[in-house]
């Protein structure tokens, strides 16, 4: 593991990537999202991948886990809602962002040590909500609060920086670092800076769906056991009661999920098998149904599938198409 943060090369978009959604309205193919896709089997062996997995990607806040696993490594005693929130893209809900102040407040923090840029509730109803009120972007209504709180607090339980917690080069990012690398069973080939401005580490998608193999398969007890037990206990803190995360945890027994930006999604369940991809050009409304048609390649066809996989065109307030698998 490198101390200090190698820049990121430049990736030019393949042609050659593979169609996973197409757009389809009135009939027409308006569309289509290209990507990179892969399903582990329980054993940990390529069942089936399309495009190129073994290729690195940046998988935004999928790489969440790892963070919240490293901030146990690092003494951090989190557990149940607070530790599925250490790991969360939160919907900016009223219990989202209650427990958030708590989490600082227990450690002498408010939301203005936080380092997250302001924004909006990720969630458009709440964000709706939100703006009704005549509130304004705030830095602990943007979804990683949950993770920077819990970054603050192993900073103040170690006496650790706080105000260069986010410096690639900080303890805990180093720690994070070492995670990822060991989780994805593969090194880190670049880092970059994810939205929240936390050091974000580049893995294929074949290491980041063997990652969270890692932590459904853990020994209890282990840190990444003690997140990945928290994340499905609790999914509405991972993500929010409307988002396809919760729905899949909460339905599918066992089941680890966690979405990032720029359209990658991670999946593992509770035997071992598991799937990770990316939509090439970022396009988050592809994700839901290339998620649903990757979970039937599983053998789940719970009915959250079907719920997951919808994705309607509309058209003079009516629907007229969808977006639809391709694979």
């Amino acid at each position: 593991m490198t101390s200090s943060a190698a820049p990121a090369a430049p990736s030019a978009i393949s042609p050659a990537l593979p169609v996973l959604a197409e757009v389809v309205r009135s009939g027409f193919v308006e569309g289509r999202h290209r990507g990179s896709l892969v399903v582990l089997a329980a054993d940990g062996s390529v069942e089936r991948s399309l495009g190129d997995p073994t290729a690195p990607v940046f998988p935004r806040s999928s790489n969440k886990p790892m963070q919240a696993a490293a901030v146990l490594r690092a003494g951090l005693d989190l557990s149940g809602e607070r530790l599925a929130l250490a790991a969360a893209s939160h919907s900016g809900e009223d219990f989202h962002l209650e427990l958030v102040r708590t989490m600082l407040a227990e450690h002498g923090l408010t939301s203005g040590d936080l380092q997250t840029p302001p924004d909006l509730p990720l969630d458009p109803a709440e964000a709706e909500t939100y703006l009704a009120a005549g509130r304004v972007r705030e830095r602990i209504t943007m979804n990683c609060s949950g993770k920077h709180a819990a970054m603050l607090a192993v900073c103040a339980v170690n006496g650790w920086d706080r105000e260069t917690y986010l410096d690639p080069s900080h303890p805990l990012q180093q720690l994070v670092h070492q995670v990822v690398e060991e989780a994805a069973d593969e090194p880190v080939t670049a880092v970059g800076t994810d939205g929240c401005g936390a050091p974000l580490m580049a893995i294929s998608l074949v290491g980041l769906a063997r990652a969270f193999r890692s932590f459904v398969l853990a020994e209890p007890g282990t840190a990444e056991r003690r997140v990945g037990d928290a994340m499905r206990a609790h999914p509405e803190y991972v993500a929010g009661t409307r988002r396809p995360d919760t729905w899949l945890m909460r339905e599918v027994p066992g089941a680890l999920s966690k979405m990032g930006a720029e359209a990658v999604q991670a999946v593992a369940l509770a035997d071992g098998r598991a799937l990770a991809f990316k939509i090439d050009d970022g396009a988050t409304r592809a994700l839901g149904p290339v998620l649903a048609r990757a979970l039937r390649l599983l053998g789940i066809d719970a009915p959250v599938v079907s719920r997951i996989g919808h994705a309607p065109l509309l058209g003079g307030g009516g629907e007229v198409g969808e977006i639809r698998a391709a694979f």
